[in-house]
C-alpha cells in the first residue's frame, strides 16, 4: 500500500511540475492528438481563456446557419476597447484564422494553444508590439459533423474531423469576392473593415505532393494586389518566417506548392491557387499582408498542429522584429493607391488574365521518388516510394497580368440593385451618387459573348463574357453610383466592378438579369462605365456600411 500511495506521490508531482495544477488543455493535447475539438470543446476552451486572464476579450465574428457563434478572441496589453483607441497605438494587428475547412483542424488546436500560451505571460514582448485578433472555428458547422469517415486519407485524428463546407454547402474560401455566408460577411465587416489587420494568416491543411516537412505556407500571389507587397513577402517577410521557424523552432517546412510531375519533380513546385476568391489573395487586394498556411497531410496530427503552432510564433517574431516597416509600407502602400486613381496613367492597367513564371530564387523539397504501378483492379496509378529524395526546383508562383485594361479614373454604375450596392458597402469601397444628371465621356463595354458554366460552381452557373470597349459621351441621371479609384480599396473594386475580370461581379451572375432583354437577340448594355480621364463629377458620398447585411 505504501509503495502504491509512493508512487502515486511520485507521478502527481511530475505531472504538477511539467503541466501546472490548473493547466488548460486543449481536446487534441488531452487524447493525445487522437481527437479534435468539437464546438462546445472550443467555446469552454475560450471560456476558461476569459476567466484566467485581464487582456483577452471575445466578440462574435457571425452566427453560422445552423446558430452557432463564430468567435473573435482579442488579445492585447493594454486590451484595446475598440479600433479607434489603437490610433497613434504603434502595435501591429494581426488576424489567424483557422477551420475554415473543418476537416482541416490542426489551426484550430493550434490558435487555441497560442491563446492560452500567449495569455501565461510567455513572450511578453509580443503584447507590447502586437494586438492578436484570433479565431479558431471559423467553419463551426462544419465542424459538428467530425466523423472518421471523413478525409480518410490523411494522417489522423483517428477520432475524425469535420467537413469542408458550411452549412450551406458552401466553400469558404470561395466567398471571399461574393461573400454569400454569414461567416465571410462577418469576417469582412466585423475583422477587416473594423480592425483594419495588417496582416493575415489562414490555416489549411494540404491534400498535395509528397513530402517530408510538416508545414508548408506561402503568400498572396495576385497580380491586380500592389506588386510591391508581393514582391516584400516573397523576398523577406516569408524567407525570414521559414528559417525561424526552422533554426529556431526546429521545424521542417517549405512553401506550399506542389510537383506538376511527381515523376519528374526537377519540373518544378507549382501553386496555382491565383484568384481573390481565396482569402489570402483576396486580402491582398485590400493592400495588406496575407499569408497561406497549409499543413502537410500525410504528417501525423500531432507534428502538424505543433508545426502550425511554432509557425504562428514564427509570424508574431516576424512582426514585432519589423512592425515599424510594415506599417510605414502598408501606409505608403493606400497613398499610393490613392494618387493612382487622382490621375491614372496610361501604364495603370487591371489584368484580365494572367499567367505564371518562376519565382527569382529555387526552393528545396525533401520528397519522394515516386512509380506507375497497376494495382488489382488493372488500373495505372501513382504510388510514393520509401526513398527519399531532395531536390532544388523553380517555384512556380510569380503571377502576371498577360492581359490587362485600362484602370479608369472612376465606375460608374447605372443599376440600383440593392444586392450589388449592399456587397459594395460590405466590402468597404466608398460609394458616391450623382447629384445631378451629367453628360460624361466614358468606355462602355460592349457584349459579343456571354456563357454560364455548365457545371454548378458553389451554388452559380459563373459566367465567362466576351465583348469590347467603346468610348463616347452617355447621359448619366442624378443618382447614378460613382467608386472613385482615388480609395484604399481601389484594386477590390476594380475586382467587383471589371466585366472582364474573373472573380468579379460579373463572373458570380450578379448583374444576369440586366444583360440580356427578354425579347430578341443580342444584349443589353453591360451596367458599369468607365470613366477613364480624370473628369469633375458633381456628387454626394453615401454612408458605409457598418453592418452586414443579411446574406442573399
Amino acid at each position: 500500500m505504501k509503495r502504491i500511495l509512493s508512487s502515486g506521490i511520485i507521478v502527481f508531482i511530475i505531472f504538477t511540475q511539467n503541466y501546472g495544477q490548473n493547466r488548460l488543455l486543449t481536446t487534441a493535447e488531452k487524447s493525445e492528438f487522437k481527437s479534435t475539438s468539437d464546438y462546445n470543446d472550443v467555446m469552454t476552451f475560450i471560456d476558461q481563456l476569459k476567466k484566467s486572464s485581464k487582456f483577452i476579450r471575445v466578440e462574435t465574428i457571425a452566427k453560422s446557419i445552423e446558430g452557432r457563434d463564430v468567435p473573435l478572441l482579442i488579445i492585447g496589453n493594454p486590451l484595446p476597447k475598440s479600433p479607434e483607441q489603437l490610433a497613434g497605438d504603434n502595435r501591429i494587428v494581426i488576424y489567424i484564422q483557422a477551420n475554415i475547412h473543418a476537416g482541416e483542424v490542426e489551426g484550430k488546436e493550434a490558435v487555441l494553444m497560442f491563446a492560452r500560451d500567449l495569455l501565461s505571460g510567455k513572450n511578453p514582448e509580443y503584447l507590447k508590439n502586437v494586438v492578436f485578433l484570433l479565431c479558431p472555428n471559423f467553419n463551426p458547422d462544419g465542424n459538428e459533423q467530425i466523423s472518421p469517415s471523413n478525409r480518410t486519407y490523411q494522417n489522423g485524428p483517428v477520432n475524425g474531423v469535420g467537413v469542408r463546407h458550411n452549412g450551406q454547402m458552401l466553400d469558404l474560401n470561395r466567398d471571399a469576392m461574393k461573400a454569400e455566408s454569414p461567416e465571410v460577411r462577418g469576417v469582412i465587416t466585423s475583422v477587416f473593415n473594423k480592425w483594419d489587420p495588417s496582416v493575415f494568416m489562414d490555416c489549411h491543411t494540404t491534400n498535395g505532393s509528397y513530402h517530408v516537412e510538416p508545414v508548408t505556407f506561402t503568400w498572396m500571389v495576385n497580380p491586380n494586389g500592389d506588386n510591391s507587397l508581393i514582391r516584400y513577402m516573397r523576398d523577406k517577410m516569408v524567407p525570414e518566417m521559414s528559417t525561424t521557424l526552422l533554426k529556431k523552432y526546429k521545424v521542417e517546412n517549405c512553401f506550399y506548392g506542389e510537383f506538376n510531375d511527381m515523376l519528374k519533380p526537377e519540373n518544378g513546385w507549382f501553386y496555382d491557387a491565383s484568384d481573390p476568391r481565396y482569402m489570402s489573395n483576396y486580402f491582398g487586394l485590400r493592400n495588406r499582408l496575407g499569408l497561406l498556411n497549409e499543413n502537410y497531410v500525410y504528417a501525423d496530427h500531432e507534428s502538424r498542429v505543433k508545426g502550425c503552432y511554432r509557425l504562428i510564433y514564427s509570424l508574431a517574431d516576424y512582426v514585432v522584429s519589423h512592425g515599424s516597416e510594415i506599417r510605414n509600407m502598408l501606409r505608403e502602400t493606400d497613398l499610393k493607391t490613392v494618387q493612382r486613381g487622382l490621375n491614372p496613367s496610361v501604364a495603370d492597367s487591371f489584368a484580365i488574365e494572367y499567367k505564371v513564371k518562376a519565382a527569382p530564387e529555387m526552393v528545396t523539397i525533401k520528397t519522394f521518388e515516386a512509380e506507375m504501378i497497376t494495382d488489382a483492379n488493372g488500373r495505372r496509378r501513382l504510388q510514393k516510394s520509401d526513398r527519399q529524395k531532395t531536390v532544388n526546383v523553380p517555384y512556380y508562383i510569380d503571377y502576371y497580368g498577360s492581359k490587362n485594361v485600362k484602370l479608369p479614373f472612376a465606375y460608374l454604375v447605372k443599376t440600383h440593385d440593392p444586392e450589388v450596392i449592399s456587397l459594395l458597402r460590405l466590402q468597404g469601397i466608398e460609394i458616391e451618387e450623382l447629384t445631378s444628371g451629367s453628360k460624361i465621356e466614358v468606355d462602355r463595354f460592349e457584349i459579343s459573348e456571354l456563357k454560364g458554366s455548365a457545371r454548378l460552381n458553389q451554388g452559380h452557373y459563373t459566367n465567362t463574357i466576351r465583348g469590347k470597349f467603346w468610348r463616347e459621351f452617355i447621359e448619366f441621371p442624378a443618382g447614378t453610383l460613382v467608386i472613385r479609384m482615388a480609395q484604399p480599396l481601389a484594386n477590390l473594386a476594380a475586382y467587383l466592378l471589371e466585366p472582364q475580370s474573373n472573380d468579379g461581379l460579373m463572373t458570380w451572375n450578379f448583374f444576369d438579369r440586366y444583360l440580356v432583354p427578354q425579347w430578341g437577340m443580342g444584349y443589353n448594355q453591360y451596367p458599369v462605365y468607365k470613366v477613364i480621364e480624370k473628369a469633375e463629377l458633381k456628387t454626394l458620398r453615401l454612408p458605409p456600411g457598418l453592418q452586414p447585411p443579411p446574406a442573399p
